[in-house]
């Protein structure tokens, strides 16, 4: 089995899978701070998704040391731009490997590890087939359904309804609902906030839900484990042994499944990031700010906003019901 790259976890190749020649890359001084890039990668979804991507484009051009970084071309990723198109790869997933390999050499850059320019600024990427994000989400009827779900008798199924409230009434990622704790619930101008820990260790305040502050309530009043630990993991998990860890962001995609299909809904393709689209999409058909909305959903451009932006598709807007005989 090949070992990883020193510094960067990456595998290397063998000679048998190369598709560049070695007369292309020379071994130059070694770049450790492709390590530094990787460490600094928080969420674990996205270093997972950058690694293999990387790991793609060092297989391609046949690199197998961290110090052949200096020596890559935008000839380089052009050719292996060519090589994706030709795998038949979705234009979203040819974005994220260019994304990975320009967030690299952008920190490569940035620590001096190589000379000149970023070689993948200036390779066009591919547009998106539509303006409109494929992240199902839910009409109104669905979303009061799933909100309903769970049973408010029990212990878990108040934690579950107050979790729900909490993914549908402020749009938030499965692993920032995971990391929420009790302290985490903040007053802030007389208002009770709840504080985020978005992408990027980014820190955001959302005004409470009444919906959700009221479940949140009846739940903790149920558990009683905010009197004990204050700075405890506010959704606990109520199975196996007692880590002191709460529910994991699986542990989340796994319960909003369970629940939607109990309450008979049946999209395609629905997870966690639908109800924070369904969140986005209801909050933007009721005439909110999309500006505040992406602050409110953590986007760092406003681009990613506007994919929630469903109110052109409205039916009852169409010129259709505007003609007139």
């Amino acid at each position: 089995m090949n070992k990883p790259l020193p510094e960067t976890g990456l595998s290397p190749i063998t000679p048998a899978e190369r598709r560049l020649t070695a007369a292309e890359f020379q071994d130059l001084a070694r770049v450790p701070a492709a390590a530094e890039w990787f460490a600094n990668l928080d969420n674990p979804r996205t270093r997972r998704a950058y690694q293999g991507d990387l790991e793609d484009f060092c297989a391609f051009v046949g690199l197998q040391a961290p110090e052949q970084f200096r020596d890559v071309t935008r000839a380089h990723v052009l050719a292996w731009r060519k090589h994706l198109e030709q795998r038949g790869l979705s234009a979203a997933t040819l974005r994220r490997k260019l994304a990975a390999l320009t967030s690299l050499f952008d920190h490569l850059l940035e620590c001096n590890a190589v000379a000149g320019g970023n070689p993948v600024h200036g390779v066009k990427r591919p547009k998106l087939e539509t303006n409109e994000g494929k992240t199902p989400a839910l009409g109104d009827h669905q979303a009061r359904a799933l909100l309903e779900a769970p049973d408010p008798a029990t212990l878990k199924g108040r934690r579950d309804r107050a979790l729900l409230a909490v993914l549908l009434y402020h749009g938030l990622r499965r692993e920032e609902a995971a990391r929420l704790s009790v302290h985490d619930l903040q007053d802030r101008r007389g208002l009770k906030h709840l504080r985020v820990h978005g992408k990027g260790g980014k820190l955001r305040y959302l005004p409470l839900h009444p919906v959700a502050a009221e479940r949140i309530h009846l739940y903790l009043e149920a558990s009683g484990h905010h009197l004990v630990e204050p700075r405890a993991p506010l959704f606990l998990p109520l199975r196996g042994k007692k880590t002191g860890r709460g529910i994991s962001a699986e542990g989340i995609y796994a319960l909003v499944g369970a629940y939607a299909r109990a309450a008979g809904i049946t999209v395609e393709g629905l997870g966690v990031h639908g109800l924070r689209a369904t969140a986005a999409t209801n909050a933007l058909e009721h005439e909110a700010d999309i500006a505040k909305v992406q602050q409110w959903l953590g986007h760092a451009n406003i681009s990613t906003t506007r994919l929630y932006d469903r109110r052109h598709l409205r039916a009852e807007d169409s010129p259709t019901f505007k003609v007139r005989y």
